[in-house]
């Protein structure tokens, strides 16, 4: 039985580590620098931190962003694409939009360069019939061409290979005989879905990513078995699950946004245990925010992520909004004269000013340090400690001069556009998809979520907060508590009129089959499979796709037309009998679950930090002062001891309504059912949680923190 567990999430700006030992309730915990030039580096940091050797563990799982990053700063393997002649232009074409919809100007680069697709001859219909032989030599031809060009991966991508794919299969026979290494990818391999763009953006995404993440789970791998590591490290995927690291190389394309999906995840696990199964998730790290929407304790999956202009990728993941806001994101005025914060990021090198790495530009971080949100002493990887001062001057210089504002209305002002941004992606994940954002609770995550969450809940109306025991490693928990899981997918594109029932339930079954048979090939140990069924569903004549949970795996025509007309009925309120529904797409996910974990251990264990001032007796503390009419430093002031929670702190920190002498708690003093009333600041090793006058919060068993929002 697996008992040493261990879940590492790489973030942009942080690793962070969660260690659980489930004999003993040992848990721990580490945040580090992401090591940008090699991730593996800030795992083995992660591990030295926490104190955990490798050798010890029964599992590690593994949350990594190589892939998403290669992708967004397009630092790809050299590819090629065989494709059927006539369609090398397919994925340069698409589906004729602009990167801007105004205008004339635009620029796109598509991920393959255009003299590294090269055409065979062969040809299949829309039925899957040949049409044209594949021309073996011209596929042999075509392969030494692209490694003589280069190339390290290839793609091949052949038209109406979704309905019969033995061109390509025949064709990856022919190209794997000569290639020096396995990364051959096939279309159909990884979606086997009609739309030739989609399927080929998906294939061409794998293959130039393949080698990228094979050689850093190679790397990882071989580190942590120079430790002593003896057992298979599972991956993090898109759509929420785990595979072991060898399936996660060779279907690279999965990987991609699961840094994201493995928060919303945890969120889904903690919530539901928590008692809150409708959630939006907001997960503020370093540099970016994501949002996400938890219904009935099940994150939204969705097959339209779009990660940049005209690179689709229809593998299903976890439905998350993205927005460059986090903790780094860099404050600054336009050429308009208008405040804005970010995309642009600090990142983990140089990093907010406050960081003393050579950062320059005032950042959110900054701005939540310089209104006493932060403790300058309880930063984390601190090379250089910067006095508040020269933060408060950057602040005036950069922001203050341009906009007529002091230092600190400058960091107010900049709190206030970052949180307009993530409030309107809450918005775009909630309202503008028929979601009413009062009916969900705010699972506030990441290193800066608890900062923003309670201002966040009342712009948009949300009645609870939830923060969990550990927000600054939840992606690391999203690791730790993930199932293994395979998606299917296969296109029938036919008139419900003209559909054969026994199609979908033997596509339904085999696939079904096929997840348990890669389950078996994957050595950890499962409590239990479960097998989720939907369908993709239009009305004939129409492109867009309503996707629709199946309870059965054998449903018959009838009953597909009904649980179609009420999904339609539910998104739209509009009834066309007149008009013959389709089936496009049957989807299985097959789940192979793992032990759960006790989230009450959370709450406790070891790397929070022992403060000094908390273990001063009470009679060296003067009681605080009941104004305090001095500028924000953010530096510690008087002290008292509060009745409930043991000692506290207290500095003056500004909220919109105004300068407050706050109390300071550790979070550890927090035990089950301890209650607050705002104003007050809650810290801990990996977050720090903002309670504004007013709220209200009160801890449960597993010892999430549950904040009231006032209505008023």
């Amino acid at each position: 039985m697996s008992h040493r567990l261990a879940g590492v999430d790489v973030g942009g700006t942080f690793t962070d580590l969660l260690f659980l030992d489930q004999a003993t309730d040992d848990v721990r915990l580490a945040k580090v620098p992401t090591t940008l030039d090699n991730q593996a580096f800030g795992v083995l940091a992660a591990l030295e931190t926490a104190g955990v050797d490798p050798a010890s563990l029964d599992l590690l799982v593994h949350g990594t962003t190589t892939t998403t990053n290669a992708l967004l700063e397009r630092k790809l393997a050299p590819t090629g694409l065989i494709t059927t002649r006539g369609f090398r232009d397919v994925l340069e074409l698409g589906r004729r939009t602009r990167p801007k919809p105004y205008g004339l100007t635009g620029w796109f680069e598509p991920l393959i360069a255009r003299e590294r697709r090269l055409e065979v001859g062969e040809r299949m219909d829309a039925e899957g019939r040949v049409v044209v032989p594949l021309d073996e030599a011209a596929v042999a031809t075509a392969a030494r061409e692209l490694l003589a060009l280069g190339c390290e991966s290839v793609a091949i991508h052949f038209l109406h290979a979704w309905r019969n794919p033995a061109h390509e299969r025949r064709a990856r026979e022919i190209v794997t005989a000569l290639w020096p290494n396995d990364h051959v990818t096939t279309g159909h391999a990884i979606l086997s879905e009609f739309r030739e763009y989609e399927r080929g953006t998906a294939a061409a995404v794998n293959a130039c990513v393949q080698p990228i993440l094979a050689r850093y789970l190679s790397r990882l791998v071989d580190e942590l078995r120079s430790r002593g590591y003896r057992h298979d490290v599972l991956v993090m995927r898109g759509n929420g699950g785990t595979v072991s690291a060898p399936v996660a190389a060779s279907t690279a394309v999965h990987t991609v946004m699961s840094g994201p999906a493995s928060g919303v995840m945890a969120a889904a696990h903690t919530a539901v245990r928590a008692g809150f199964e409708n959630v939006i998730t907001c997960d503020m790290g370093g540099t970016s925010c994501d949002v996400g929407l938890v219904r009935g304790g099940v994150p939204a999956v969705s097959s339209e992520l779009e990660v940049e202009y005209a690179v689709p990728i229809h593998v299903p993941m976890v439905d998350v909004h993205t927005i460059g806001a986090g903790g780094g994101s860099i404050a600054f005025v336009d050429e308009a004269g208008l405040l804005r914060v970010g995309p642009q990021s600090a990142g983990a090198a140089p990093g907010p000013i406050c960081f003393g790495r050579g950062g320059e530009r005032v950042t959110v971080t900054d701005a939540n340090l310089l209104l006493g949100r932060l403790d300058p002493d309880a930063l984390l990887s601190v090379n250089d400690p910067v006095p508040i001062d020269a933060i408060a001057a950057r602040f005036e210089a950069q922001i203050g001069a341009p906009l007529g504002l002091d230092a600190e209305e400058a960091a107010v002002a900049v709190l206030r556009i970052a949180n307009d941004r993530m409030a309107g992606a809450l918005r775009m994940v909630s309202l503008s998809r028929g979601h009413d954002p009062r009916d969900f609770a705010l699972f506030a995550f990441g290193g800066a979520g608890p900062l923003h969450a309670a201002e966040l809940a009342r712009e948009l109306g949300i009645p609870r907060v939830v923060v969990p025991a550990r927000p600054g490693i939840t992606n690391a928990l999203g690791c730790m508590v993930a199932d293994l899981r395979h998606d299917f997918v296969r296109t029938i594109n036919t008139p419900l009129a003209a559909l054969d029932a026994r199609t979908v339930h033997e596509t339904l079954a085999e696939q079904a089959r096929q997840g348990r048979e890669m389950l078996g090939r994957e050595r950890v140990r499962l409590e239990a499979i479960h097998v989720v069924h939907g369908v993709d569903m239009q009305f004939q004549g129409q492109s867009h796709l309503l996707s629709i949970p199946l309870e059965t795996a054998t449903p018959s025509v009838d009953a597909l037309q009904r649980l179609f007309e009420r999904a339609y009925w539910q998104r739209f309120e509009v009834e066309l009998p007149e008009i013959r529904a389709v089936l496009v797409n049957l989807h299985t996910a097959v789940l192979g679950r793992r032990p759960g974990i006790d989230l009450a251990a959370l709450a406790g264990g070891s790397g929070d930090r022992d403060d000094a001032d908390a273990r001063a007796p009470a009679d060296e503390m003067p009681p605080p002062p009941t104004t305090d009419p001095s500028p924000i430093r953010a530096g510690v002031g008087d002290c008292e001891r509060h009745a409930d929670h043991g000692v506290t702190r207290r500095r003056t920190v500004r909220f919109p309504s105004g300068r407050r002498a706050t109390p300071i708690f550790p979070r550890t003093s927090l035990g089950p059912g301890s209650t607050l009333d705002g104003p007050a600041i809650i810290e801990q090793l990996d977050t720090t949680t903002v309670l504004p006058p007013g709220f209200h919060a009160e801890t449960d068993g597993s010892g999430n923190l549950i904040i009231d929002v006032p209505t008023t």
